[in-house]
């Protein structure tokens, strides 16, 4: 059976930026209700009060706020060194047959010159790399009969060290990211281990980037 309290938790659920101020308690309460009626009247089938959605709203809050301080905070006071990197290029390549022969001969190019930043990933049709721009027309001869699908070059890359229990905590990715958004911060990339990621964003936006990571030790 539904009731007010399960339907405006759905509600608030479904929109992950209202969730957020909700819990951090920026919002007012009151206006919020009376936006949500209609559709929570529409959803239940009958007339409910202002009042009701009001008191559902401060109850989930309050365990929201619960949620969020205790586990996702604990893990983001928690980040550990955060590196940043300048003058990237990143490629993305249509998979293929004689892709993993090019990367290996790039690897061997590149191991012996530790300034060079050097990451890769593969999905299941693009393969994307990530290197120092000054080792541009070593990749590009390399794999000049590769088809590539795509250059962005002028990126930089931050990357973050987590704690273990980033793994057993859900949200804080989501909870990053959505920082990162709100700033309006575009991601080009995101590539991560266990215990870190590394996010690509353009030059003109990486100390903006930076600082909202690093800020986020001191919630």
């Amino acid at each position: 059976m539904k009731t007010i309290s399960s339907v405006v938790e759905h509600y608030i659920k479904t929109k992950p930026f209202l969730l957020s101020a909700l819990s951090q308690g920026i919002i007012n309460l009151t206006s919020l209700a009376r936006t949500m009626m209609p559709e929570l009247e529409l959803e239940l089938g009958k007339d409910i009060k202002q009042g009701a959605v009001v008191m559902s709203l401060k109850r989930l809050s309050e365990d929201l706020d619960f949620r969020l301080n205790h586990k996702i905070v604990k893990v983001l006071k928690s980040i550990g060194e955060i590196t940043v990197r300048s003058s990237l290029t990143d490629y993305t390549f249509a998979v293929s047959d004689t892709m993993l022969d090019k990367h290996v001969e790039l690897i061997n190019s590149i191991t012996t010159n530790p300034e060079v930043f050097y990451t890769s990933s593969r999905g299941v049709n693009e393969t994307n790399i990530v290197v120092s721009s000054s080792v541009n027309d070593l990749v590009e001869r390399l794999f000049a009969e590769e088809k590539m699908v795509e250059r962005v070059d002028n990126l930089a890359s931050i990357t973050i060290r987590l704690p273990k229990d980033n793994i057993s905590t859900p949200g804080v990715y989501y909870y990053i990211f959505q920082r990162l958004a709100w700033e309006g911060i575009i991601i080009n990339e995101v590539i991560s281990t266990s215990y870190e990621f590394t996010i690509l964003v353009s030059e003109e936006e990486v100390d903006v980037a930076f600082k909202v990571i690093k800020d986020l030790k001191n919630l």
